[in-house]
């Protein structure tokens, strides 16, 4: 019978997810930053695209740091809030929307990396991993940083100027359905 695995495994298993999960941003935060209409919400979605490549290459020490191979494994979570970001993309919604929606989704992903890392840097701590607990710490730093930078965007007047979009022709929101945008062949 197999031995039963140790915090240590659990570590390095999430450790990988995390790695894979910063990956699949460094692919998605371009698109999201493409699709924005905000110049700062463009410039804020192109600045966590450098950190989460910076991001990456801490990963990379934490791994150095434990004698453990570079290597991702499939992050299933990160996939869906991104698979959800992309279905809101091919939304018709007027320019501020589609900047609240980008938010929202910014902010999901950012979440997910939050509680991610929090459990990371715990288990770091608990055994005495205190380089890769620092470099995580960083990380960590980083994504509360961009979840402020999205809030105070939304607060500052892009869910404000979407409110105001809702009813500033006069039409019902039951009169006018949202239909998806055509995806492009391309996409699939």
């Amino acid at each position: 019978m197999a031995a039963a695995g140790t915090l240590h495994d659990a570590f390095i298993d999430e450790l990988r997810d995390a790695y894979d999960a910063e990956k699949q941003l460094i692919k998605a935060l371009p698109k999201m930053a493409k699709a924005a209409s905000s110049p700062a919400l463009r410039a804020a979605f192109e600045g966590h695209l450098k950190e989460t490549q910076g991001q990456v290459v801490r990963l990379e020490k934490a791994f150095a740091s434990l004698d453990e191979k570079v290597r991702g494994k499939h992050c299933d979570g990160i996939e869906g809030i991104i698979e959800e970001g992309k279905s809101v993309m091919e939304e018709d919604f007027d320019d501020a929307t589609m900047d609240a929606c980008l938010i929202a989704g910014g902010q999901r992903a950012e979440h997910y990396e939050m509680a991610a890392y929090g459990s990371l840097i715990a288990w770091a701590r608990a055994m005495g991993h205190t380089e890769a607990a620092g470099l995580l710490e960083q990380n960590l730093a980083e994504e509360r940083a961009a979840d402020k930078k999205l809030s105070a965007l939304a607060e500052g007047g892009i869910n404000r100027d979407a409110a105001s979009q809702a009813h500033s022709n006069g039409d019902s929101e039951e009169a006018k359905p949202r239909t998806p945008k055509k995806k492009a062949a391309s996409r699939r």
